[in-house]
């Protein structure tokens, strides 16, 4: 029973519960004052400590750091050797597997990607067949702005595709008659020179023979950056090659070589570190690699999907610790965001800030 004039004890004791000690890694919660003017790399600091998704965007931003950091770092004649078995990429003291899904080529994330390739801070490339094709289209024709409420019959009826509120008029037309002679030439070379194609080196011949310096497959080969597509035919690359197999029947891709390729480079790695955006296979096909060192190093997942279907594209990185993907002792982050808004801004806080720690470009052709 309260006594008068007193509140409740029980009521009380519920409501002015003593707190206990804050976790050591505690942050006053502060946001930008622009009361000092704009100042945009003051602003993404201060993300540390804003809270929700603003905080998740600067722990990866940490994340990055280490990553590069340890990319840096020089290794001992042995571990030099080791790490030279693993593929045609110069040894580092962290291998960087970049993965992206086809819609970031679409937009304007391609340029964010291409700068990362063409200056060598990142090791392997990991997306679908879209991610090929629409930046090699993008070198044939460009792609519009549109909206996400336009109708797909009325665009359809104008030979108009949409990928969200981008629009890409058919020049896949176009795409197929740069294509067309390139499958005939691969199975020249297949047929009277013994060519052994997998996916990574068919999309190696295409970023030298579209020999555009906006393409990341351009970058890519001229870098010896293996970029590895497993569903190469599942796109309008896949198409062109059904259409082809008809006039001539015989190209043989083998993704088995390249299943090899991407875990090699994982094996004998220093250290790993995964930056994927997106979620299906270019994010499983990274972190399955990465299994089989027991894990990588460093990871950042952005992407928007949730965990609650059971689905790998909603996995937050403690399930992939769970099956030896990422190390037991690594300290991932996922960003729960639009890869579009935030990939350029986690490249300007990290790899643009250590741009002159990279070696230039690959000189050849």
């Amino acid at each position: 029973m309260a006594t008068p004039g007193r509140a409740p004890a029980a009521a009380l004791q519920a409501v002015l519960k003593p707190s206990g000690p804050l976790p050591a890694e505690s942050l006053p919660v502060r946001g930008y004052d622009f009361a000092g003017g704009p100042d945009h790399a003051a602003l993404l600091r201060s993300f540390g400590t804003t809270g929700f998704q603003a905080t998740s965007f600067a722990r990866p931003v940490a994340e990055i750091h280490r990553m590069i950091a340890a990319k840096l770092e020089p290794l001992s004649e042995e571990e030099r050797a080791r790490a030279g078995l693993g593929g045609p990429r110069p040894p580092s003291g962290c291998t960087i597997f970049l993965g992206f899904t086809s819609n970031l080529i679409s937009s304007g994330v391609r340029e964010t990607i291409r700068y990362l390739v063409q200056h060598n801070m990142v090791d392997v490339l990991v997306t679908t067949a879209g991610g090929v094709e629409e930046d090699l289209i993008k070198c044939l024709a460009p792609t519009y702005i549109g909206d996400f409420s336009l109708r797909g019959r009325d665009l359809r009826q104008s030979g108009i595709n949409r990928i969200g509120n981008l629009l890409v008029p058919n020049d896949y037309c176009k795409f197929e008659d740069w294509l067309m002679p390139i499958l005939e030439q691969m199975v020249d070379e297949q047929e009277t020179q013994g060519a052994r194609w997998t996916p990574s080196r068919m999309i190696a011949r295409l970023g030298k023979e579209i020999d555009n310096p906006e393409s990341v497959c351009y970058w890519a080969q001229k870098n010896n950056i293996p970029v590895l597509s497993p569903a190469l035919t599942d796109g309008s690359l896949g198409d062109m090659i059904f259409f082809h197999s008809y006039k001539r029947p015989g190209l043989v891709l083998d993704i088995v070589e390249d299943l090899r390729l991407i875990n090699t480079q994982a094996i004998f790695a220093r250290k790993t570190g995964m930056i994927i955006l997106g979620g299906g296979l270019v994010k499983h096909h990274i972190a399955n690699a990465n299994l089989m060192r027991n894990g990588a190093d460093f990871s950042v997942y952005v992407n928007t999907a949730q965990e609650f279907d059971g689905s790998d594209s909603g996995a937050r990185p403690d399930e992939a610790v769970s099956w030896g993907k990422i190390r037991m002792d690594a300290t991932p982050v996922k960003v729960y965001a639009d890869a579009s808004l935030v990939f350029p801004l986690l490249v300007a806080e990290t790899f643009a800030q250590r741009a002159d720690a990279f070696p230039s470009e690959t000189p050849g052709d």
